[in-house]
């Protein structure tokens, strides 16, 4: 994988992967809130034959980390990726989105449905459906984006591999957890603050009422562990007409993370079929 420094035409660097194969099928893969393009990593050679591409979204891994948390609001970053398709001469792409990188998937998809073959969400969801819930989110975001700043990048990891929703990172391999603590140390305080407040769940627009127009493939992954997850995927389910939903045996919140050979094995088969 060649790694591309792109600069965008505001000036904001993304750090990029990019295999540059020339092939049928581009899949795209955007990692959640604290990873990088290296949580990917362990299933990139289920996707032989694929033009592989891999970003650090903006706040994290290598991209840049802009003090303005404006900056990084869904529809600049789903602008932003556009940008990118266009610079790497991608007019279509599999997009897999995990947890917030999900959400920005599914917002490119939603603004830009021409430039989207299909999506693969994981553990991922369209927003909060009303406005009370995206106001009380963006209070609580907005705590925990100062938290990080006062309290410093690994008090911040030290809390956010704690909660309830990582419970099942617990039991993985201990090599497996520090790999993901490290990719989690390894990003920009102000870029993690900039995401929490600009691209939280509460701060993106709400796709629920816009699901049922989806006419492209939907590949839908939950892990059993996670309960929050599954009964949203189940909804939105319901509403997309494409949508397979896979709940993944034994597994909480990162699938990818916790059960590599299936997700690659899963996600492969719905992009290659």
């Amino acid at each position: 994988m060649a790694v591309l420094k792109l600069t965008l035409r505001d000036g904001v660097s993304y750090k990029i992967e990019d295999n540059g194969l020339s092939a049928e099928k581009t899949a795209v893969f955007l990692h959640g809130f604290t990873g990088s393009a290296a949580t990917w990593d362990r299933i990139d050679g289920y996707f032989q034959g694929l033009r592989l591409i891999k970003l650090n979204l903006l706040g994290h891994g290598g991209t840049d980390s802009p003090a303005d948390s404006s900056r990084y609001t869904t529809e600049k970053q789903a602008a932003d990726l556009i940008e990118i398709f266009d610079r790497l001469n991608v007019k279509q792409a599999y997009l897999i989105g995990y947890s917030m990188g999900g959400r920005l998937a599914l917002s490119v998809a939603m603004i830009h449905p021409e430039r989207v073959s299909g999506l693969v969400l994981e553990s991922s969801s369209p927003g909060l459906d009303s406005p009370e819930e995206r106001k009380a989110r963006r209070e609580q975001d907005s705590r925990l984006s100062s938290r990080i700043l006062e309290e410093g990048i690994e008090s911040f990891v030290d809390y956010w591999e704690g909660i309830p929703l990582f419970a099942s990172q617990l039991s993985m391999d201990p090599s497996k957890r520090k790999k993901v603590r490290e990719e989690r140390l390894n990003n920009n305080p102000v870029g993690l603050r900039g995401s929490l407040i600009g691209m939280g769940t509460g701060s993106q627009p709400s796709w629920w009422n816009r699901l049922s127009r989806i006419d492209y493939p939907v590949l839908l992954i939950a892990g059993s562990l996670d309960r929050k997850f599954i009964a949203i995927n189940e909804s939105m389910a319901k509403r997309i007409p494409t949508a397979r939903l896979e709940i993944v045996e034994h597994t909480g919140h990162a699938v990818h993370v916790e059960e590599p050979d299936f997700f690659g094995k899963i996600v492969s088969e719905f992009i290659l079929k």
